[in-house]
């Protein structure tokens, strides 16, 4: 995805707040050889991007001063109750330098499962995104997990999804996560024993006329 943006020369409160009430979000980017540099981007297009999860979760295209520079979004601040953008930091990225991002994971194909489809169970999203390493070229902006193969009572982990090429996950100590799990539903449960007896209790019934 691309952005543009624009070189920022003030910096303090006021001058953000001036900027703010101009249409305008201040921000920085960071990294690389020099000195973080202070940038300002349109508020309405930057709150458009901030809702499509691609610009949280990939390498960006960022036009500043007629040059394009690749980065990454790495925090965001809202205001606590207007829809106001109040600051946006940036990365710089290099493109022979492994990152970490966190991948958003979309879970497909739960509604095929013999969990869902013939035992009614339900399907818990233990985790929505997954920790990555990997170079920025190699960065997914999702990650699909198949859910057709699920069965009562199991659980999905990390070790049992195939994670695109050059991506490894970043698990901070736990080895094999849980993903996802399968839980029945006591009613469920309940319900088929209960249909199978009423056919026979009607039958037994209308025997005794």
């Amino acid at each position: 995805m691309k952005f543009v943006a624009f070189e920022r020369a003030k910096q303090g409160t006021g001058a953000s707040r001036r900027l703010r009430n101009s249409g305008k979000t201040p921000g920085i980017v960071y990294g690389g050889e020099g000195q973080p540099q202070l940038i300002e981007i349109d508020h309405n297009a930057l709150w458009h991007a901030l809702k499509k999860e691609a610009f949280h979760a990939s390498v960006l295209e960022m036009e500043l001063a007629g040059a394009t520079t690749k980065v990454l979004l790495r925090d965001v601040q809202y205001h606590p109750f207007k829809q106001l953008v109040l600051h946006v930091d940036f990365q710089k990225v290099d493109a022979k330098t492994k990152l970490h991002m966190k991948v958003p994971l979309h879970y497909v194909k739960s509604e095929e499962s013999q969990a869902v489809k013939f035992d009614s169970c339900v399907v818990n999203h233990v985790i929505s995104e997954l920790e990555v390493s990997c170079l920025p070229s190699e960065l997914p902006e999702f990650i699909e997990v198949d859910l057709s193969g699920l069965k009562k009572g199991m659980s999905l982990h990390l070790n049992d999804i195939k994670l695109p090429k050059g991506v490894t996950a970043v698990t901070h100590g736990k080895n094999n996560p849980v993903l996802v799990s399968v839980v029945a539903v006591a009613g469920a449960e309940e319900a088929a024993p209960a249909a199978a007896a009423a056919p026979a209790a009607e039958a037994k019934g209308k025997g005794k006329k």
